[in-house]
């Protein structure tokens, strides 16, 4: 087969090797049980292309399984800045990987993002055993809760067994703890033969640092810009077409080798790039056109700090063409109403919660040009609601970056009363935007979700732990309360307690959220993309809030006093409610227990 290397900063010659035994790239005469059987090697010279720059390529046997890395003027032996797999995780030599092998079981003709409902999920925490294999067996479940699409975090290779992924490197390849390659595509199946559609995060934005050889090979990071990572990816120094060619690529071939239905592009705005055609541009007419090859729908979900409408506008239109992106001023706007909660960049909602929730509800952007107490400036930009479609904005209560990024990972069940939590479930639920769940929250999960690391490096171990606690320590927090993220116990209490689910209030949870979402797959007004419909009021003072959306009406009361909502009309079935209530009188008056939540039809 033919091995091929981009690595321009190869100045003499370029060697393939096949073969070898278990162990780390930089070590020399590593011992361990070889792949290929026997840890027998063969050297083989690389050639220059003579019609792509940079590039060396040679032929040589190999089969599904074999190891192989590249030395370059003489070095060590490294893995394949585009390997398949990493067996030995982001040191080791990387593994050829037969994507044809695979015989998929489950016909899927794809599932668009219009009227989807979400679902993040964590590999290493969703069980305990924290395998794809072992998720892959409780995905029945949530297709039986509605949830239509599961969005995964990270699956590239990183150090240890155990961590959050987005500290991966080689980005085609599979956290081999999770269960590599093979695994993925059992999960994908899995999935698909339920029903169920499957979103990947993937991280564009910086690599590693364990495990990232990319600069040996190449300027695949620029000085020209800095990030909080360091050096920024390349997107437009010299040689970034290759960098974005790379990118790109990855992409693709997780959509197209593993079958995925869409990605979520981790922190676009830490994207350097200061081209006329911009990367994210590029990718995405590139998934466009996948879609159309391949026959399915394919999308692009970003993660974007700037508050740009142009971030989701399609290309036609001057937009940069990304299907639909997170939308964390409507969850900033809902965390404040619900908790009370002002550090921070909470202390931009938190003076007139509801204000602010009111406003992202029907303009989806809280911050469009006005001034960021958080920030010291002004941010964002207008978006017009009558030219925008609502799904393209995901909402959500709880996301692993909103719990995992707290001191103690606690979830909103720590400190909110079910009546609360049943309040923010309605609105994610039933509100204008495309819901997502993060895992655990349908049943009110009380396990936290904590930041942890396996770095194998004792000095960057030490380091993140340091900086951690330093973090929350300059906030208030006494260093020790802060948990190890080396700890395994750290990872271990973030796993999901199922228990839990059967037991009181979560089983009441569990089935709010389940008729929930069947509300909003069976009424057609709650899948209404037009963002100009969406009518809301609200009371600041007394704590109520209420929307509507065609013939249905939402109220919440997040008081612990009872509330008087005037709806208007005189009519309405009270389609759900989380306690007892009457349709609003003749006064148009709906009168809700204390924290607590009704859809009505009607009136």
């Amino acid at each position: 087969m033919q091995f091929e290397v981009w690595a321009p900063r190869a100045q003499d010659h370029v060697t393939l090797r096949i073969g070898g035994p278990a162990g780390h790239a930089t070590a020399d005469g590593a011992t361990g049980d070889s792949i290929t059987g026997d840890g027998a090697t063969t050297d083989h010279a690389m050639a220059r292309d003579p019609l792509r720059d940079g590039w060396w390529t040679a032929d040589a046997p190999a089969a599904d399984g074999t190891r192989y890395g590249f030395a370059l003027d003489g070095g060590p032996v490294l893995p394949d800045p585009r390997s398949r797999r990493q067996p030995d995780g982001p040191d080791g030599l990387s593994a050829v990987v037969d994507h044809a092998s695979y015989e998929w079981t489950a016909p899927w003709r794809g599932r668009p993002l219009p009227g989807a409902v979400l679902y993040e999920l964590h590999v290493g925490t969703f069980t305990n055993e924290g395998t794809l294999d072992a998720a892959a067996d409780r995905l029945a479940p949530l297709a039986a809760l509605g949830i239509t699409h599961i969005e995964l975090m990270p699956v590239c290779p990183f150090p240890g067994t155990h961590g959050w992924g987005y500290e991966g490197v080689s980005l085609w390849a599979v956290h081999e703890p999770y269960g590599g390659p093979e695994a993925l595509k059992r999960f994908v199946d899995t999935a698909h033969g339920l029903g169920l559609g499957v979103v990947l995060d993937v991280v564009h934005n910086h690599l590693g640092p364990s495990g990232n050889y990319l600069p040996r090979y190449g300027p695949y990071f620029t000085d020209t810009h800095h990030t909080p990572w360091g050096s920024a990816v390349n997107l437009d120094a010299p040689g970034s077409d290759e960098v974005r060619a790379y990118l790109l690529r990855s992409a693709l071939a997780w959509l197209r080798d593993y079958r995925f239905d869409g990605l979520r592009l981790d922190a676009v705005h830490a994207l350097a790039d200061t081209r006329a055609l911009t990367f994210l541009e590029e990718l995405s007419a590139a998934v466009d056109g996948l879609s159309a090859e391949l026959a399915r729908p394919l999308f692009l979900i970003a993660e974007s700090d700037l508050g740009d409408p142009r971030t989701t506008t399609p290309r036609p239109q001057g937009g940069i063409g990304l299907h639909a992106q997170w939308n964390d001023d409507f969850h900033h706007a809902l965390h404040a109403a619900l908790t009370g909660e002002s550090q921070g960049y909470y202390a931009d909602f938190a003076a007139q919660p509801l204000a602010a929730l009111a406003k992202t509800l029907t303009r989806a952007f809280f911050h469009d040009g006005t001034y960021s107490s958080f920030r010291g400036r002004t941010h964002g930009r207008p978006l017009d609601p009558a030219r925008t479609s609502s799904y393209r904005f995901l909402g959500y209560a709880q996301t692993h970056d909103q719990i995992g990024n707290r001191a103690l990972g606690d979830r909103l069940s720590a400190t909110l009363s079910p009546g609360l939590l049943a309040c923010a479930a309605a609105l994610v639920l039933t509100g204008p935007f495309t819901p997502m769940l993060f895992m655990g929250e349908e049943w009110g999960a009380r396990t936290p979700w904590q930041f942890f690391t396996d770095h194998q490096d004792p000095e960057l171990a030490k380091a993140v732990r340091n900086g951690r606690r330093r973090e929350f320590a300059a906030h208030g927090w006494a260093e020790e309360s802060i948990p190890d993220p080396q700890d395994p116990a750290t990872r271990d209490r973030s796993c999901l307690d199922r228990t839990e689910a059967a037991r009181e209030p979560h089983a009441r949870l569990l089935a709010w959220h389940r008729d929930l979402i069947a509300l909003r797959h069976s009424h057609p007004d709650l899948s209404d993309p037009d963002l100009a419909t969406v009518k809301v009021a609200y009371d600041e003072e007394a704590r109520w809030l209420a929307y509507r959306r065609g013939d249905v009406r939402v109220a919440l009361n997040l008081s612990a006093s009872p509330a008087e909502i005037p709806l208007g009309g005189r009519s309405g079935q009270v389609l759900m409610a989380w306690e007892p209530v009457e349709p609003p009188g003749a006064d148009g008056v709906l009168r809700l227990p204390p924290e607590s939540c009704a859809v009505i039809a009607g009136g």
